[in-house]
Protein backbone atom coordinates (compact mmCIF):
# COMPACT_ATOMS: atom_id res chain seq x y z
CA UNK A 1 0.00 0.00 0.00
CA UNK A 2 1.58 3.40 -0.71
CA UNK A 3 2.05 6.04 1.55
CA UNK A 4 -0.46 8.15 -0.03
CA UNK A 5 -2.84 6.26 2.51
CA UNK A 6 -1.51 6.64 5.13
CA UNK A 7 -1.95 10.43 5.32
CA UNK A 8 -1.16 12.69 8.01
CA UNK A 9 -4.76 13.22 9.17
CA UNK A 10 -5.09 9.67 9.68
CA UNK A 11 -2.55 9.72 12.21
CA UNK A 12 -3.32 12.20 13.92
CA UNK A 13 -6.98 10.81 13.75
CA UNK A 14 -5.75 7.77 15.43
CA UNK A 15 -3.86 9.49 17.98
CA UNK A 16 -7.27 11.59 19.69
CA UNK A 17 -7.48 8.07 21.30
CA UNK A 18 -4.28 8.16 22.80
CA UNK A 19 -4.81 10.48 26.37
CA UNK A 20 -1.62 11.92 28.14
CA UNK A 21 -2.17 9.90 31.61
CA UNK A 22 -1.32 12.63 33.99
CA UNK A 23 -3.01 15.22 31.99
CA UNK A 24 -6.49 13.06 31.16
CA UNK A 25 -6.86 14.56 27.54
CA UNK A 26 -5.58 13.40 24.17
CA UNK A 27 -2.55 13.54 22.72
CA UNK A 28 -3.79 16.07 19.62
CA UNK A 29 -5.82 18.65 21.87
CA UNK A 30 -3.29 19.18 24.19
CA UNK A 31 -0.92 19.80 21.12
CA UNK A 32 1.98 17.46 22.02
CA UNK A 33 2.10 15.58 18.53
CA UNK A 34 4.83 16.96 16.04
CA UNK A 35 6.74 16.68 12.90
CA UNK A 36 4.90 13.51 11.62
CA UNK A 37 6.75 12.38 8.73
CA UNK A 38 5.55 9.15 6.45
CA UNK A 39 8.38 7.25 4.40
CA UNK A 40 7.22 3.57 2.81
CA UNK A 41 4.76 2.45 5.48
CA UNK A 42 6.59 3.78 8.68
CA UNK A 43 5.62 6.93 10.28
CA UNK A 44 7.91 8.99 12.28
CA UNK A 45 6.89 11.72 14.77
CA UNK A 46 7.69 13.72 17.92
CA UNK A 47 5.70 13.60 21.25
CA UNK A 48 6.51 17.10 23.34
CA UNK A 49 5.95 16.44 26.41
CA UNK A 50 5.79 18.70 29.35
CA UNK A 51 8.90 17.42 31.23
CA UNK A 52 11.80 15.64 30.53
CA UNK A 53 11.11 13.84 33.83
CA UNK A 54 7.93 11.73 32.51
CA UNK A 55 7.09 8.80 34.32
CA UNK A 56 4.61 7.55 32.46
CA UNK A 57 6.55 8.31 28.90
CA UNK A 58 6.86 4.45 28.50
CA UNK A 59 3.18 3.71 29.43
CA UNK A 60 2.90 6.73 26.74
CA UNK A 61 4.90 5.27 23.69
CA UNK A 62 3.03 1.52 24.06
CA UNK A 63 -0.26 3.23 23.37
CA UNK A 64 0.62 5.01 20.59
CA UNK A 65 2.02 1.86 18.84
CA UNK A 66 -1.30 0.30 19.73
CA UNK A 67 -3.30 3.18 18.34
CA UNK A 68 -1.39 3.37 15.06
CA UNK A 69 -2.01 -0.47 14.65
CA UNK A 70 -4.79 0.88 13.19
CA UNK A 71 -3.96 2.44 10.23
CA UNK A 72 -3.56 0.12 7.03
CA UNK A 73 -0.32 0.23 5.80
CA UNK A 74 1.51 1.19 8.77
CA UNK A 75 4.89 -1.26 8.69
CA UNK A 76 6.57 0.48 11.89
CA UNK A 77 6.49 3.58 14.09
CA UNK A 78 9.18 5.13 15.84
CA UNK A 79 8.05 7.69 18.12
CA UNK A 80 10.82 10.65 19.27
CA UNK A 81 10.40 12.62 22.58
CA UNK A 82 11.13 15.84 23.25
CA UNK A 83 10.59 18.35 26.10
CA UNK A 84 8.72 21.53 26.83
CA UNK A 85 8.36 22.38 30.63
CA UNK A 86 5.15 23.98 31.53
CA UNK A 87 5.57 27.33 33.13
CA UNK A 88 4.01 29.14 36.36
CA UNK A 89 2.21 31.99 34.80
CA UNK A 90 2.74 34.13 37.76
CA UNK A 91 6.19 33.91 38.13
CA UNK A 92 6.20 36.45 35.49
CA UNK A 93 3.88 38.52 36.24
CA UNK A 94 5.45 39.47 39.51
CA UNK A 95 9.57 38.55 39.17
CA UNK A 96 12.01 39.39 35.98
CA UNK A 97 13.64 36.01 36.61
CA UNK A 98 14.31 33.45 33.51
CA UNK A 99 12.46 30.53 35.92
CA UNK A 100 9.70 28.62 34.94
CA UNK A 101 8.81 26.80 38.52
CA UNK A 102 9.71 27.46 41.90
CA UNK A 103 9.89 24.51 44.79
CA UNK A 104 9.83 24.71 47.93
CA UNK A 105 11.19 22.46 50.24
CA UNK A 106 10.14 22.18 53.77
CA UNK A 107 9.78 20.52 57.09
CA UNK A 108 8.42 20.81 60.04
CA UNK A 109 11.87 20.58 61.92
CA UNK A 110 15.32 19.44 61.64
CA UNK A 111 17.51 16.59 61.64
CA UNK A 112 15.10 15.00 58.62
CA UNK A 113 16.92 15.09 56.02
CA UNK A 114 15.56 18.13 54.09
CA UNK A 115 18.80 19.45 52.51
CA UNK A 116 19.89 15.99 51.66
CA UNK A 117 16.62 15.53 49.58
CA UNK A 118 16.54 18.87 48.40
CA UNK A 119 20.03 18.53 47.03
CA UNK A 120 19.92 14.93 45.32
CA UNK A 121 16.48 15.90 44.00
CA UNK A 122 17.87 19.19 41.88
CA UNK A 123 20.04 16.41 40.78
CA UNK A 124 18.06 13.53 39.77
CA UNK A 125 15.90 16.30 37.69
CA UNK A 126 18.83 17.88 36.15
CA UNK A 127 19.81 14.09 34.94
CA UNK A 128 16.61 13.74 33.07
CA UNK A 129 17.67 16.59 30.95
CA UNK A 130 15.99 19.64 32.78
CA UNK A 131 17.32 22.64 33.50
CA UNK A 132 17.40 23.25 37.34
CA UNK A 133 18.83 25.29 40.18
CA UNK A 134 18.93 25.46 43.81
CA UNK A 135 18.31 28.38 46.26
CA UNK A 136 19.57 28.09 49.68
CA UNK A 137 17.14 29.73 51.76
CA UNK A 138 17.90 28.40 55.05
CA UNK A 139 19.90 31.42 56.23
CA UNK A 140 20.46 30.03 59.41
CA UNK A 141 22.04 27.25 58.44
CA UNK A 142 23.37 27.48 54.74
CA UNK A 143 24.59 23.96 54.06
CA UNK A 144 24.27 23.34 50.07
CA UNK A 145 27.45 24.86 49.24
CA UNK A 146 29.20 21.95 51.55
CA UNK A 147 26.86 19.34 50.13
CA UNK A 148 27.51 20.30 46.06
CA UNK A 149 31.26 20.85 46.85
CA UNK A 150 31.26 24.36 46.05
CA UNK A 151 32.25 27.47 47.97
CA UNK A 152 32.26 30.15 45.65
CA UNK A 153 30.37 32.84 43.35
CA UNK A 154 31.46 34.13 39.87
CA UNK A 155 32.14 37.82 39.54
CA UNK A 156 29.06 40.03 39.42
CA UNK A 157 27.74 41.01 36.05
CA UNK A 158 26.53 44.59 36.15
CA UNK A 159 24.35 44.69 39.63
CA UNK A 160 23.55 41.75 38.81
CA UNK A 161 24.81 38.32 41.36
CA UNK A 162 25.95 35.25 39.02
CA UNK A 163 24.93 31.45 40.83
CA UNK A 164 27.64 29.53 41.61
CA UNK A 165 28.00 25.86 39.49
CA UNK A 166 28.23 22.41 40.67
CA UNK A 167 27.02 19.46 38.55
CA UNK A 168 25.43 21.49 36.41
CA UNK A 169 23.08 22.98 39.16
CA UNK A 170 22.80 26.82 39.69
CA UNK A 171 23.43 27.99 43.26
CA UNK A 172 23.01 30.53 45.23
CA UNK A 173 23.57 30.65 49.29
CA UNK A 174 24.04 33.29 51.82
CA UNK A 175 26.89 30.72 52.86
CA UNK A 176 28.98 32.21 50.21
CA UNK A 177 28.71 35.70 51.12
CA UNK A 178 29.03 35.15 55.31
CA UNK A 179 31.94 33.52 56.37
CA UNK A 180 31.69 30.37 57.83
CA UNK A 181 31.94 31.12 61.57
CA UNK A 182 29.66 34.41 60.99
CA UNK A 183 26.47 34.31 62.82
CA UNK A 184 23.72 35.19 60.89
CA UNK A 185 20.72 36.96 62.77
CA UNK A 186 18.34 38.53 60.62
CA UNK A 187 14.72 39.14 61.59
CA UNK A 188 11.61 41.20 60.11
CA UNK A 189 12.38 43.78 57.47
CA UNK A 190 16.14 42.81 56.67
CA UNK A 191 15.37 38.85 56.58
CA UNK A 192 12.25 40.16 53.78
CA UNK A 193 14.69 42.18 52.03
CA UNK A 194 17.48 39.33 51.75
CA UNK A 195 14.96 36.86 50.21
CA UNK A 196 13.55 39.10 47.32
CA UNK A 197 17.27 40.18 46.29
CA UNK A 198 17.93 36.10 46.02
CA UNK A 199 15.26 36.64 43.62
CA UNK A 200 15.71 39.63 41.77
CA UNK A 201 19.30 39.67 42.04
CA UNK A 202 20.72 36.64 40.98
CA UNK A 203 21.03 36.00 37.19
CA UNK A 204 19.12 32.47 37.48
CA UNK A 205 19.44 31.30 33.78
CA UNK A 206 16.59 29.85 31.97
CA UNK A 207 15.72 27.63 34.22
CA UNK A 208 12.49 24.46 34.36
CA UNK A 209 13.05 24.73 37.94
CA UNK A 210 14.27 26.36 40.83
CA UNK A 211 14.22 24.29 44.20
CA UNK A 212 14.22 26.22 47.46
CA UNK A 213 15.34 24.77 50.52
CA UNK A 214 13.98 26.66 53.79
CA UNK A 215 14.95 26.41 57.57
CA UNK A 216 13.45 23.60 59.20
CA UNK A 217 9.98 25.25 60.94
CA UNK A 218 7.31 27.47 59.86
CA UNK A 219 9.39 30.85 60.90
CA UNK A 220 10.02 34.48 59.01
CA UNK A 221 11.75 32.57 56.00
CA UNK A 222 8.31 30.90 55.37
CA UNK A 223 6.17 33.77 55.59
CA UNK A 224 8.97 35.97 53.71
CA UNK A 225 9.05 33.62 50.84
CA UNK A 226 4.64 33.05 50.68
CA UNK A 227 4.31 36.62 50.73
CA UNK A 228 7.06 37.89 48.08
CA UNK A 229 7.34 34.84 46.12
CA UNK A 230 5.04 33.33 43.60
CA UNK A 231 5.58 29.56 44.46
CA UNK A 232 4.67 26.60 42.49
CA UNK A 233 4.30 24.35 45.08
CA UNK A 234 5.69 23.22 48.04
CA UNK A 235 7.32 19.58 49.33
CA UNK A 236 7.38 18.53 52.57
CA UNK A 237 10.07 15.95 54.21
CA UNK A 238 9.04 14.16 57.05
CA UNK A 239 10.63 10.77 58.30
CA UNK A 240 8.07 8.54 59.47
CA UNK A 241 7.93 8.58 63.45
CA UNK A 242 4.82 10.23 64.90
CA UNK A 243 6.94 13.27 66.42
CA UNK A 244 8.51 14.01 63.08
CA UNK A 245 5.14 13.74 61.60
CA UNK A 246 3.40 15.65 63.93
CA UNK A 247 6.09 18.66 62.84
CA UNK A 248 5.25 17.78 59.24
CA UNK A 249 1.20 18.22 59.46
CA UNK A 250 2.29 21.98 60.63
CA UNK A 251 4.52 22.48 57.60
CA UNK A 252 1.49 21.05 55.58
CA UNK A 253 -0.98 23.48 57.21
CA UNK A 254 1.00 26.51 57.08
CA UNK A 255 1.64 25.93 53.09
CA UNK A 256 -2.07 26.01 53.38
CA UNK A 257 -2.28 29.20 54.91
CA UNK A 258 -0.14 30.79 52.38
CA UNK A 259 -1.80 29.51 49.61
CA UNK A 260 1.20 27.46 48.50
CA UNK A 261 -0.13 24.37 46.67
CA UNK A 262 1.44 21.43 48.36
CA UNK A 263 2.94 19.11 45.95
CA UNK A 264 3.07 16.38 48.13
CA UNK A 265 5.38 14.50 50.93
CA UNK A 266 8.02 12.28 50.83
CA UNK A 267 9.02 10.47 53.79
CA UNK A 268 12.82 10.45 54.66
CA UNK A 269 15.50 7.43 56.33
CA UNK A 270 11.77 5.12 56.03
CA UNK A 271 14.05 2.03 56.24
CA UNK A 272 17.70 0.86 56.55
CA UNK A 273 19.10 -2.34 54.84
CA UNK A 274 21.71 -3.86 56.35
CA UNK A 275 24.63 -3.83 53.82
CA UNK A 276 25.73 -7.33 55.64
CA UNK A 277 22.55 -9.39 55.83
CA UNK A 278 20.43 -7.69 53.76
CA UNK A 279 18.01 -7.31 55.80
CA UNK A 280 15.03 -4.91 55.99
CA UNK A 281 15.04 -2.37 59.04
CA UNK A 282 12.37 0.26 59.64
CA UNK A 283 13.98 2.19 62.27
CA UNK A 284 11.63 5.03 62.89
CA UNK A 285 8.16 3.33 62.31
CA UNK A 286 6.25 2.60 59.08
CA UNK A 287 4.22 4.62 56.71
CA UNK A 288 3.36 7.87 58.40
CA UNK A 289 4.03 10.20 56.02
CA UNK A 290 1.67 8.31 53.45
CA UNK A 291 -0.84 8.22 56.46
CA UNK A 292 -0.38 11.65 56.61
CA UNK A 293 -0.64 12.48 53.01
CA UNK A 294 -3.65 10.55 52.99
CA UNK A 295 -5.25 12.45 55.81
CA UNK A 296 -4.43 16.02 53.96
CA UNK A 297 -5.68 14.55 51.14
CA UNK A 298 -1.87 15.72 49.04
CA UNK A 299 0.21 13.10 47.07
CA UNK A 300 2.46 11.17 48.45
CA UNK A 301 5.40 11.39 46.38
CA UNK A 302 7.91 8.30 47.75
CA UNK A 303 10.21 6.98 50.09
CA UNK A 304 13.88 7.11 50.33
CA UNK A 305 15.80 4.22 52.66
CA UNK A 306 18.16 5.31 55.81
CA UNK A 307 21.78 5.31 53.43
CA UNK A 308 25.08 6.18 55.02
CA UNK A 309 26.13 7.21 51.30
CA UNK A 310 23.64 9.62 51.11
CA UNK A 311 25.35 11.07 54.66
CA UNK A 312 28.44 10.92 53.55
CA UNK A 313 28.35 12.57 49.71
CA UNK A 314 26.56 15.18 51.51
CA UNK A 315 29.98 16.04 53.71
CA UNK A 316 32.22 15.53 51.07
CA UNK A 317 30.38 17.33 48.87
CA UNK A 318 29.93 14.06 46.39
CA UNK A 319 25.92 13.93 46.29
CA UNK A 320 24.65 10.06 46.17
CA UNK A 321 22.47 10.45 43.12
CA UNK A 322 26.02 11.40 41.28
CA UNK A 323 28.67 8.78 43.07
CA UNK A 324 26.06 5.89 43.50
CA UNK A 325 23.61 6.00 40.21
CA UNK A 326 22.36 2.49 40.94
CA UNK A 327 22.11 2.28 44.59
CA UNK A 328 18.72 1.52 45.65
CA UNK A 329 18.58 5.60 47.05
CA UNK A 330 19.17 6.82 43.73
CA UNK A 331 16.74 5.17 41.73
CA UNK A 332 14.56 6.40 44.47
CA UNK A 333 15.14 9.81 44.26
CA UNK A 334 15.02 9.67 40.02
CA UNK A 335 11.33 7.87 40.90
CA UNK A 336 10.36 10.73 42.87
CA UNK A 337 11.83 13.26 40.64
CA UNK A 338 9.43 12.10 37.73
CA UNK A 339 6.79 11.83 40.52
CA UNK A 340 7.29 15.59 41.24
CA UNK A 341 7.45 16.68 37.68
CA UNK A 342 4.42 14.70 36.77
CA UNK A 343 2.83 16.87 39.98
CA UNK A 344 3.66 20.34 38.77
CA UNK A 345 3.07 19.36 35.12
CA UNK A 346 -0.62 18.77 36.00
CA UNK A 347 -0.74 21.82 38.81
CA UNK A 348 0.03 24.03 35.47
CA UNK A 349 -2.10 22.54 33.21
CA UNK A 350 -4.87 23.12 35.85
CA UNK A 351 -3.59 26.75 36.65
CA UNK A 352 -4.14 27.53 32.58
CA UNK A 353 -7.74 25.88 32.71
CA UNK A 354 -8.94 27.72 35.51
CA UNK A 355 -7.58 31.06 34.02
CA UNK A 356 -9.32 29.94 31.16
CA UNK A 357 -12.48 29.79 32.65
CA UNK A 358 -12.23 32.82 34.59
CA UNK A 359 -11.18 34.65 31.00
CA UNK A 360 -14.26 33.22 29.19
CA UNK A 361 -16.68 34.24 32.56
CA UNK A 362 -15.94 37.80 32.49
CA UNK A 363 -16.21 37.83 28.52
Amino acid sequence: MSDQNITENAVMDVLRTVQEPELHQDLVTLNMVRNVQINDGTVDLTVMLTTPACPLKTVMQENIQRAMANIDGVKKVNVHFDSNVKKDSRIADKLKIDVKNIIAIASGKGGVGKTTVAVNLALALNETGAKVGVLDADIYGPNIPQMLGVHHIPQPVGNKIVPAKSYNLQIMSIGFLVKDDEPIIWRGPLLHKAIQDFFNDVLWEDLDYLIVDLPPGTGDVQISLAQSVPLTGGIIVSTPQDVALADAKRGLVAFQKFDVPVIGIIENMAYFIAPDTGNRYEIFGNGGAERAAAQFRVPFLGRLPLDPQAREGGDLGKPVVIEHPDSEIANSFHEIAGNVAARLAVMNFEGVKKNQVSANTAK
